[in-house]
This record gives C-alpha cells, structure tokens and sequence, in this order.
C-alpha cells in the first residue's frame, strides 16, 4: 500500500469513528417516523414520494429523507431495488423500498421487536454517561459514569422519573429481560426448584454476584434432586465469533456506564460459581450472542 493512499485512508477512518453516531440516531429517527412499519404496511416496493406523502413532515425537505433512507440501505436495515423505468423521472423515484429481515424487528407488531430497548440505549439520559468517561476514570467516589453525571444510579433516577421508569421497562420487556420492585435477592429468595437469571447478574459488581449465587443455593435442593440456578448472560471470548458478534459483544461490555457490574468470560463465571460454593456448571451457546448457563449445588 502506498503511502499517499495511507494518508488518505487513515483520516477517513478516523471521521467514520467520529461520524458513526449517524447510523444510530439515522434509525431512531426512522423508527420516530414510524418508517418500517409504513413500508411494512405498504405491502410492495415503496418509492420515495410514497413514503414521504406517508407521514407528517415539512415536504420542502424530502430530500433529506433520501438520504436518511440511503444510509440505512447502506447499514441493512432497507433494500433497495429498480422500480419500471419512465422517461423523465428522476433517479429517487425509479427506486423501491423494503423491509430486510433486521429491520422487521422493528415492527411493532413483531413479537421480536427491540425498539423500546434500542429507543433506552439511545436515551440522552443513558447517553450523556459517555460525554463524562474521563472525569469518570479520573476520581474515585462515583460508582459509574451514570452517577458522575446524573448524582446518582440508573435505578435511583428511574423510580424518580416516570417516563425514563416506563421506557426502562419497556426496554427490559422487549428483551425479555424482567424490571424487578420489589423484595432483595441479598437477604433471601423464595425456596424452588430452579432460580433464574435472565440478564441481571451483569448489572452487579463479583462480590454481589457471589452473595446472590448463595442465596440461590439456599433456596434451591441439592443437584440430585434437580437443583439449579440459570442465568442468561453473554460469556465473553474472542476466538469462533465474527466481527459483528464480537464487535457487540464488546460494546455490552461498557454497560459499566449505567451499571457497576461487568460481561464476563467463562473464566469468570467459573471463579463466581466456585466462591458461591456450587459444585459444577455447563454453558448451552444457544442464544445468538447470550448464552443459558446451568449451575449446579
């Protein structure tokens, strides 16, 4: 590779970084638009000037609609395919607009849909944690950046406010994920024959994880008579993944923003499982970028 088209590439790389934020808030406002669902209602190749006159917007910036839509064509979530051609029409509108499988979960009628939980990720309240990491690093009294520039934990201002308590639920809902009220699993779990976690231990820190690990096995009967803990969570590695799963996969990692716990490798589970006095534990990769782990008395 030349050195002139190094410097060339380098820069770009580093404005794609920068300007990356695009294709995140390029979706959230389709969704705001309610763009797949009409597309999805549409039923055939939608065209531009049919999508525009779909919903409610100033028609003097319809073009910026263009290329709102090629962005997202660009990152997945639209197809694009050749409408008949006719003399004298522009190029926008000899171009047809449907749905991908990714962006059918964006429907609200999809049993699968993950917008509410997209729509909290991209909260301001969830993203203002970012713009304060480094002040974060820097002192030593905040438990996560989300309390360095809240003055308090994601859970402490969600029962404060109702609208971010709302969307938070409906989030954790969409993913399957359970908002919990009330009782503390610190002092004690109801007695059964299995517990499980879908998607919580990563919110706290080893030590707690290991304190809610012996409260289980208190509730639980021993492995001969069926007992287990199952949790949901990624189990972080690096080797056999593609570079969109591990790419997420280290994107989860910084949940520490909102949360003080952390994703962890199967190493670290074992160490969690072994300080909670449990004998034994399997992980079942069956659930795309997740994991169900059964652990054992």
């Amino acid at each position: 590779m030349t050195s002139n088209l190094v410097s060339c590439l380098i820069p770009a790389h580093i404005l794609n970084y920068a300007y990356s934020f695009v294709r995140s808030m390029s979706l959230k406002c389709a969704i705001e638009l309610e763009i797949p669902g009409i597309i999805h209602r549409h039923g055939v190749l939608m065209s531009l000037s049919e999508l525009v006159d779909a919903f409610p917007i100033n028609k003097e910036r319809s073009q910026y609609v263009y290329r709102l839509i090629r962005i997202l064509v660009h990152a997945g979530f639209f197809s694009i395919q050749s409408l008949p051609t006719i003399k004298g029409v522009d190029r926008e509108e000899r171009e047809g607009y449907s749905l991908t499988p990714v962006s059918r979960l964006l429907l609200k009628e999809e049993p699968l849909n993950i917008t509410p939980l997209f729509l909290v990720f991209l909260d301001p309240i969830m993203l203002d944690p970012w713009q304060n990491m480094s002040k974060w690093l820097r002192n030593e009294n905040d438990i996560n950046p989300f309390q360095t520039t809240h003055g308090k934990m994601a859970y402490e201002l969600a029962v404060e406010d109702p609208k971010l308590y709302q969307s938070i639920n409906e989030g954790m809902a969409s993913d399957g994920r359970v908002w919990i009220v009330g009782g503390d699993m610190f002092e004690t779990i109801p007695k059964a024959q299995a517990v499980l976690f879908k998607w919580v231990l990563h919110n706290w820190s080893d030590e707690e994880c290991v304190e809610i690990l012996k409260r289980c096995k208190e509730a639980i009967p021993t492995k001969e008579n069926g007992g287990k803990v199952i949790i949901i969570e990624i189990v972080l590695k690096d080797e056999e993944l593609g570079n969109k799963t591990l790419e997420t996969q280290l994107f989860y990692m910084f949940e520490f923003t909102t949360a003080k716990g952390r994703q962890r490798s199967e190493k670290d589970w074992a160490t969690l499982f072994h300080d909670g006095c449990f004998s034994g534990y399997k992980i079942y990769p069956v659930l795309g970028i997740k994991s169900v782990i059964e652990v054992y008395p």
